[in-house]
This record gives C-alpha cells, structure tokens and sequence, in this order.
C-alpha cells in the first residue's frame, strides 16, 4: 500500500482521516495516540500495531494481513466493559487500530496513585471484567493479557477491558509471530507457562492476580527476576495478600493452578455480586458441595517443572531467557511484557516496594 501519511497544523494524518495529536502511552504492543477522526469530528484513540524492521518484505506482509484480520475480529466485539474498535487501517505498511478514547487513566494508575481498592470496588471492577471476558470468549477470542494497565477506568466509573493486542482468535494464528511468549508473566497462567496451550481460563488466572493486585498494590508473583516470577507462578506456594480475605474464595477459586478445577466465570460473577449484596463472599461451589474447604490443589506437571529449570539454566548461561519463556500451545509471539530482568535466583524473594508495572 501507498504511503498516506501526511504533515499538516496539529500533527500527523492517518489513512487521510485520522489527525494524531500527543502520544497517550505505549509498550511492546504499540504506540497509542490520543486522534481526531476528521470525517466524523470526534476525538479517538489511534494505536500503531508493532511494526518489526528486521523481517523480509514476504514476512511483514504476513504479519500485517493476521494483525489486520484479527483486529477487525476484535472489533467485532461489542460490550459495554470492552474497547470499542471503530476502525482498522493500513497505512505506510503499518496497521492502526483506531478507539474510543476513554477519558480516564488505567486501574494500574488509579492504584500507583491512590493506592490500593477496597473490595467492594475490586468486586465491582471483577464483575464487570468477567462479563466482557465472557462476551470475548463466547466470540472465540483470549485476551492472554489481563492485567491493571489494560484495564481503564472513565470519569464515570466504567469499567473498560482494552488492548487486546496479543489477543488469540480461535481458529486463527495469532498477532504475533510463532514460538516465542506473549504476556506479563506476572499475571500469566501455570499452564500457559508450560506450553500447554490456553483457554478461557487462563484469562481467569489472571483475573484473579489482578483482583489481589489492585487490593494490596503489588502481584503476589512479583519477583526481581524472570526466572522467580515463573518459578512462584508454577512451584511456589499461592499467599494471597491479607488485603484479599474479604473475597478469598474468589480469589483462590481463580488462582488454582489445575485449570480444570479453576473458578469458572460464572461462579465468580455470582460469588462477587453476592459479596456486593451481603458483605460476605460464599464459599466456592465446590465446598459448598462437600461442605468444606476446596480439595488440596494438585502437584505441579513436570513439564512446568521443566520450564522453570530451562528458564533459570538459560539466564545462568546468560542465554536469553525469554527465548525460552515460550507458549507453544498458543502458536503465539512477541517478546515478554515484563519489567523484571532475566537473572537467575536461587530463593526468589517478593520485592518489598509494591508496583504493578509488568509491560504495557
């Protein structure tokens, strides 16, 4: 395609029609821009999809057709709680998605500067994540990206699941290329990690990291190292922060390494409307049914066991230890969205500074 990128008074022009005005934010996933829509007059939100200068033409063409076609996929998604995608454009062998800007900042901000939520608004926040979550599978698509920065919050109090950058689309490659990791490792699931491909809920994994984030201000998976958060995501032992107990069993309903015995979406939404209505959280369904306490969660597979000594060898070696941080059930891609350094450590210890900053 042409190039259509023009200069003009207020910034660059898009696809002849999309005016960028200051950079709103960006990451390993691309560049966001707060826009003008020209034709519609209104402002938008314009993302620059990754674009990779070391790939032959043949490759960026490939990459630029699946970027295109799973981004319309997403913007077939409709949900008051899911970014709204108005557009798709190719422009200068670059694809752009073009948003709803959502005037507000991301959850991650709202915790880095206020501090910590109180449950009835981490309730509220995971009721309305786990109904869009439901609306994306139920259309085929895995967000494999759950965490506070892709979460944004409007002046009004909406609540809006966005940047579905890495998303999979069943029956489809993803947006990235193969055999490499896409995802925060802090918030990503015990099963993606071992390269057993993933599912919807390995997007409720990270659902539940993220509700004890936002109440205690730090993942209970940070460490200062790649090869310590993927050690305490598959080995070490699960303590949600104190800051949890108010919705304990949701949260270690999510968090159960076994995806088949994991807390599924509904169960969650009715376990956290019920706090919202009574104060109290109900006990799992599975303890309701046995009248006690969930069964003790199962050893964790070799082959997660594996993974972790592969990372942790290969950091030793000084090899690039992401280059093994793989997901080869996704057939995904891309580099891992961390901001931990790829070292190894012998007892991986939780940073005493809380943050919740794993990529963007």
């Amino acid at each position: 395609m042409g190039r259509m990128v023009t200069e003009g008074a207020g910034g660059r022009v898009i696809a002849g029609r999309y005016r960028l005005h200051e950079r709103l934010g960006s990451g390993g996933m691309g560049i966001v821009w707060r826009a003008t829509d020209q034709l519609l007059a209104r402002e938008v939100a314009v993302k620059a999809l990754p674009l990779d200068e070391t790939l032959s033409a043949a490759e960026a063409r490939r990459r630029r057709e699946r970027t295109l076609r799973e981004a319309r996929a997403v913007a077939r998604l409709r949900h008051p709680h899911v970014i709204v995608v108005h557009d798709v454009v190719e422009d200068d062998e670059r694809a752009y998605m073009v948003m709803e800007l959502v005037e507000g900042g991301s959850l991650a901000d709202r915790v880095l500067g206020d501090g910590p939520v109180d449950a009835a608004e981490a309730a509220r926040i995971g009721i309305a994540l786990l109904d869009a979550l439901g609306t994306a599978h139920a259309s085929g698509i895995l967000h494999r990206d759950v965490k506070p920065s892709n979460v944004l919050l409007a002046e009004d109090g909406r609540v809006v699941l966005t940047d579905f950058g890495v998303a999979q689309v069943a029956g489809s490659t993803t947006l990235t290329e193969n055999g490499s990791f896409v995802g925060s490792p802090e918030y990503t699931a015990p099963e993606r990690m071992s390269g057993a491909g993933t599912g919807p809920e390995s997007d409720l994994w990270s659902l539940g990291v993220l509700l004890c984030a936002v109440l205690s201000g730090a993942s209970p998976f940070h460490r200062d190292s790649l090869g310590g958060v993927l050690h305490a995501v598959v080995t070490d032992e699960i303590r949600p922060p104190a800051q949890a107990a108010p919705l304990l069993p949701v949260v270690r309903g999510l968090l159960e390494r076994d995806p088949r015995q994991r807390l599924d979406a509904l169960s969650a939404q009715r376990m956290l409307r019920a706090f919202l209505s009574t104060g109290r959280t109900p006990a799992t369904p599975e303890a309701a049914a046995t009248g006690g306490p969930p069964r003790p969660r199962r050893s964790v597979k070799r082959g997660v066991l594996m993974a972790v000594l592969l990372v942790v060898a290969a950091a030793g070696a000084g090899a690039t230890a992401a280059a093994l941080f793989a997901d080869g059930g996704d057939d995904g891609g891309g580099t891992p969205a961390s901001s931990v350094p790829a070292t190894p450590t012998t007892e991986p210890e939780p940073t005493p500074t809380p943050t919740l900053s794993s990529g963007s």
